[in-house]
């Protein structure tokens, strides 16, 4: 007897299984292979646009992929550091060894958490409530919650050509049967699809016909709580190439060859809007002349290079022609082709905002099986779903992150309000509160949440507290220190090309000037405090005006969230509300009047009838 099963071992269920495991809970972990846990089975890296902010996020709330993505990487660097701090995120490119042994490692320490190698083809179900999972063997074993994580391996069939293969990545055996028995519980499946490009073999490329690019120049962690743990100039490489009028040829001319395009018939699955493949890029781009793509080392221990974005499933014979129609790959050896995963997952508006599904108590599910892609979307819905799973079995509220306090809020929102139409990826323009949701502040943000459930222990806590009590006497030190211009000051601001003050300022005052930096100021002036203190308070001073404006924004959006909207409400009876409106309302039964406002469906006619309807009815204000 288990307190909770975790169903697949991918980043999803490694989160989800520790953070069970951390907060004392009897938790086993069941997965097909354990050579497999925390595999990156498409793409090397971790983070990128938005993503990198969702892994900071899951590293203050207790979480562990930040943590193994800086003890195992092999570059890292700041996206978009010449723009605004809202776009800003980190991306290190992982080690496809290393991070999968330091996951298990790390899983391994845990005294709480069991490994077993199985699996899972069906629940255990009473009365509308899991009580467990029942293996291929037909072996039961006992739960009081299980989490499912199964990734792609639902039905898994991989695609290429004209040939469709039972089987998930890597080979392995799909679970063949566990979404039909979804489906006979009541779930709504759906079919989706990704894809992955080739590996090169690395003493085949010419590198110099393609461009160099490093890491950063100073050292970057996604872990609050690490220190860097690598060497700038042991950094290792990746490079840039472009396709090229031949590759767009060859493309188009064998488009019926492509799984996609006609190759195979019976195709149900939708694939990534933001993440398409290659013969994707060239039909609905056909005005673009060429497409970047990426030359990234997989591990150190090994000479594989991956093709980032030249996903396809092309046959063979037709990918060896694309490639070396590719500047420096040329004469480049393909040790793996490219290949499409169709695969089945559940309708996400069947879910709660704590991931618990509403067709089975006691059940929750996270990751790729939600309709979502990506290594970050799948881990930030693990910890939840382990999270709020440990606070049921401990009789307490679930944890439900707000819009404007999470990018984590916003990614489990958007999937169980607006439910999904292809794979489901975090981008910045999702979030109407991307100011307040920087890579910078995410501990400030979620950190004390983690305190208060548990994932977060003392010192960490204290760290943090430390922290926003530099920030303010920073930000007082800057309001209250004026700065006389003296002749040696004022030689200062002409070496840097920038306007002599005409009077004494504060501190403050200049930071808000946009081509005034803390770095200058330091020139100026001593400012006793660290580097990332400082870069707090210079974000929050020379955006003030902007944060400001976002805050209340989000103090309107908070008020609408607290007018609840009962769980009984039968929405047949609101007369005169669109009958679109009233299908949606039904399907996801949102909870409050916030959720309602965001369905894609619903019109602000719908809502002010609906609002009117609960003051008659239930006696809530409008």
């Amino acid at each position: 007897m288990y307190e909770i099963i975790v169903v697949g071992g991918g980043h999803a269920g490694c989160e989800a299984a520790h953070a069970c495991a951390i907060k004392n809970h009897k938790t086993l972990l069941i997965t097909g292979n354990i050579k497999n846990i925390a595999d990156m089975p498409c793409n090397p890296h971790i983070g990128g646009s938005a993503k990198g902010i969702v892994v900071r996020e899951i590293d203050a709330l207790g979480g562990i992929m930040g943590r193994i993505a800086d003890k195992t990487h092999l570059q890292i660097k700041m996206l978009n550091s010449a723009k605004g701090p809202a776009v800003q995120s980190l991306r290190a490119q992982g080690d496809k060894i290393a991070y999968p042994k330091e996951m298990l490692k790390e899983l391994n320490s845990l005294s709480f958490l069991e490994i077993k190698e199985a699996m899972v083809e069906d629940l255990m179900v009473e009365e509308g409530v899991v009580k467990g999972v029942i293996l291929e063997d037909g072996t039961e074993i006992s739960s009081k919650i299980v989490i499912l994580t199964t990734g792609t391996y639902l039905k898994a069939d991989i695609l290429v050509g004209n040939t469709r293969t039972r089987k998930g990545p890597h080979d392995e055996l799909p679970s063949n049967y566990l979404s039909d028995n979804l489906k006979r519980y009541g779930f709504q499946i759906i079919r989706l699809k990704t894809g992955t490009p080739q590996r090169l073999d690395r003493k085949t490329i010419d590198f110099s016909k393609t461009k160099l690019e490093p890491g950063d120049n100073k050292y970057l962690t996604f872990s609050y709580d690490l220190e860097p743990c690598y060497k700038i100039e042991e950094q290792e490489p990746c490079y840039l190439t472009y396709t090229t009028e031949e590759t767009h040829k060859i493309i188009r001319e064998n488009l019926n060859k492509s799984s996609m395009y006609g190759a195979l018939d019976d195709i149900k699955g939708v694939g990534p809007r933001y993440c398409p493949s290659i013969e994707d890029k060239v039909v609905r781009f056909a005005d673009k002349e060429r497409h970047q793509l990426f030359l990234e080392p997989e591990s150190r221990y090994y000479d594989d290079i991956y093709l980032q974005g030249f996903s396809t499933s092309m046959p063979p014979e037709v990918q060896e022609k694309m490639v070396h129609s590719l500047p420096g790959l040329e004469n480049a050896k393909i040790v793996k082709y490219g290949y499409a995963i169709e695969y089945d997952a559940i309708y996400p508006t069947q879910l709660n905002a704590s991931l618990e599904t509403k067709v089975l108590k006691n059940l929750f599910t996270a990751g790729q099986i939600n309709g979502t892609s990506g290594y970050e979307e799948a881990a930030c819905q693990g910890l939840m779903a382990g999270i709020n799973a440990s606070l049921k079995l401990e009789g307490k509220e679930p944890l439900i992150l707000k819009r404007s306090e999470a990018y984590i809020g916003v990614l489990i929102d958007d999937l169980i309000t607006k439910g999904i139409r292809d794979p489901y990826r975090l981008l910045t323009s999702r979030a109407e509160f991307r100011l307040l949701l920087r890579h910078d502040n995410a501990d400030l943000r979620l950190r004390e949440y983690g305190y208060q459930i548990g994932t977060i222990n003392e010192e960490q806590i204290t760290k943090l507290r430390t922290k926003d009590t530099q920030i303010k006497e920073l930000q007082e030190y800057m309001k209250e220190t004026k700065l006389k211009i003296t002749p040696e000051r004022k030689e200062i601001f002409l070496k840097n090309n920038i306007a002599v003050p005409a009077a004494s300022l504060s501190l403050e005052q200049l930071i808000k000037r946009p081509e005034i930096t803390m770095d200058f100021l330091s020139q100026l002036i001593e400012i006793p405090f660290t580097e990332e203190i400082k870069e707090q308070v210079s974000i929050n001073l020379k955006y003030e005006g902007y944060i400001n404006k976002a805050y209340k924004e989000a103090e309107k959006l908070i008020k609408l969230e607290k007018k609840k909207i009962p769980a009984d409400i039968d929405y047949d009876l609101v007369k005169n509300i669109a009958s679109e409106a009233r299908q949606k309302l039904k399907e996801v039964r949102p909870t409050t009047i916030a959720q309602a406002i965001r369905i894609s469906g619903v019109n602000p006619a719908d809502i002010s009838i609906l609002s009117v309807y609960l003051k008659k009815e239930y006696g809530k204000d409008e």
